[in-house]
């Protein structure tokens, strides 16, 4: 059986404010719930002009409590930024609250400039990128309560104390990010929007070199995909200039909202900028639900995975509530009786 899941980096769309990305990241969260989504992660990008997402570990309990059969999770924490205490005794609270349900993914991407990056890093405490397995190593002792007794603070206890602890997921798109999850025996999430050359090859490798941990036996892998449906192709190409005209401005460091249907149609891109669209083009996938469909599960294969965490960018709400419509449709996901959610 295939699993979809979400992707959400809370997109600011043109004319739109950051708190209405908020408020669609919440709209999108229950909508897909209903729709039978496996899972929903939500991104951590910092001092963007077109990303509201900076604070997931915020808005997961948020989703949790308007929420009832997904699996809800950060995708990821940028782990450098933080101390591993810190992070471990959040989302032990947030497991508390919602116990079986909250991922932990984790990455060491800056999720933001460098400037701000160091902006993030301020203090006499702050560590760089290559103390980054340190930092996993410390995180998973304070979660599982299991630090090494020669550990400087084996008696530090990450609280609260429960019979669970969220499922921990490392983010990647190198093979670095596969042989790291693989040594500490986690799940592995590969970005394939970000990069798609190598990633098989990243796949198998932490699959070869997996060590087994007494949470997860067997390797666990999902792939993370861009894929935008419409209910006809020439629709979807439409919306795809829009996801163009974003990626091309990413690229170049010029973050801005998604733009509209009509600027991105009325963009003309330079030489340069068009072989970087086409390069872009090459990671996604759109078209009808159907199409869509047969594109990822044909990727699947050469990954040997049954699980996608799909990234939606759209100019409209309605626009991405449909793309995400289609392809539940497309897969043939059950879809649940939400009714009985609480909002917490």
């Amino acid at each position: 059986m295939t699993l979809l899941s979400v992707l959400d980096q809370s997109p600011i769309r043109t004319g739109a404010t950051p708190a209405d990305a908020v408020a669609d990241t919440l709209a999108l969260a229950e909508h897909v719930d209903r729709l039978g989504y496996h899972r929903y992660w939500l991104a951590e990008h910092h001092s963007s002009n077109g990303l509201a997402g900076a604070a997931p570990e915020i808005m997961i309990p948020q989703i949790a409590g308007r929420t009832q059969g997904m699996r809800v999770g950060s995708g990821g924490i940028m782990l450098t930024h933080y101390s591993p205490l810190k992070v471990a005794e959040t989302f032990r609270t947030i497991e508390t609250l919602y116990p079986g349900r909250i991922d932990l993914g984790i990455g060491r991407a800056p999720g933001s400039d460098r400037v701000t990056d160091q902006a993030l890093q301020t203090g006499p405490g702050a560590l760089g990128a290559e103390h980054y397995p340190t930092q996993v190593r410390d995180m998973m002792g304070y979660l599982g309560g299991n630090l090494p007794d020669d550990h400087p603070f084996a008696n530090v206890r990450a609280m609260p104390a429960g019979p669970t602890v969220p499922d921990v997921w490392m983010l990647g798109s190198s093979d670095q990010s596969a042989s790291m999850a693989a040594y500490f025996g986690v799940p592995f999430s590969f970005a394939h929007f970000i990069v798609a050359e190598g990633g098989p090859q990243a796949v198998a490798a932490y699959r070869d070199n997996y060590r087994p941990s007494e949470a997860w036996p067997e390797p666990v892998v999902n792939i993370g995909v861009f894929a935008m449906a419409a209910d006809t192709e020439e629709e979807a190409e439409r919306l795809m200039k829009c996801r163009d005209l974003s990626s091309v401005r990413q690229r170049k460091g010029l973050a801005a909202p998604v733009p509209s249907i009509e600027e991105a149609e009325a963009y003309v891109y330079p030489p340069q900028e068009e072989a970087l669209r086409s390069y872009n083009r090459q990671r996604c996938f759109w078209g009808t639900g159907e199409q869509v469909r047969d594109k990822m599960l044909a990727t699947g294969k050469l990954y040997d995975v049954d699980e996608f965490v799909i990234l939606t960018m759209c100019p409209t709400l309605e626009a991405r509530f449909r793309s995400y419509e289609l392809l539940a449709e497309a897969f043939e996901l059950t879809a649940r009786d939400t009714s009985a959610t609480a909002v917490g």
